[in-house]
């Protein structure tokens, strides 16, 4: 069986079963490392990606679901100049160990696409289901708001 579907804006071809969740095929046949194993059950996010713009958790969801879709990982952020992001997260040192920051980018790049003004309740509405072991969250919040800025003089 094949799925065809755009990563990071290219035509791809999927060769998996359409039950093999998104996030073997990126990482396993696409080679694109950069979306995160987590727990598999859609509880940590480390595996977010977008499809069609919306944060989804690719550890959950079916090839079958993004026949025809636009899935965007964590290399194909800077190609949509969502650079303001990346360069927050090294501004405030986000990361310690690293391990769910592709997952926490990508959650981030999609609340500043629909708000790039965010309150506190916003970021910690729209970044609920992303789990930091190393407890960056504080850092998470001060680059989003920092990004959001850039965003807006843009």
């Amino acid at each position: 069986m094949s799925v065809e579907f755009k990563v990071n804006g290219h035509a791809t071809q999927a060769r998996a079963e359409t039950d093999t969740p998104l996030l073997w095929v990126l990482r396993d046949e696409l080679g694109m490392t950069g979306t995160k194993f987590g727990c598999g059950a859609a509880l940590c996010g480390a595996c977010t990606v977008h499809v069609n713009g919306q944060p989804v958790r690719s550890c959950q969801t079916p090839l079958s679901s993004v026949s025809g879709q636009s899935v965007t990982t964590i290399e194909g952020l800077t190609a949509q100049k969502n650079n303001h992001i990346q360069a927050a997260w090294i501004k405030h040192e986000v990361p310690q160990c690293g391990y769910c920051q592709s997952g926490q980018m990508m959650s981030a790049a999609a609340l500043l696409a629909r708000n790039n003004n965010p309150s506190d309740a916003d970021i910690d509405a729209a970044m609920s289901g992303n789990i930091c072991r190393c407890g960056t969250y504080n850092r998470i919040r001060a680059a989003i708001k920092d990004a959001g800025a850039a965003m807006r003089k843009a």
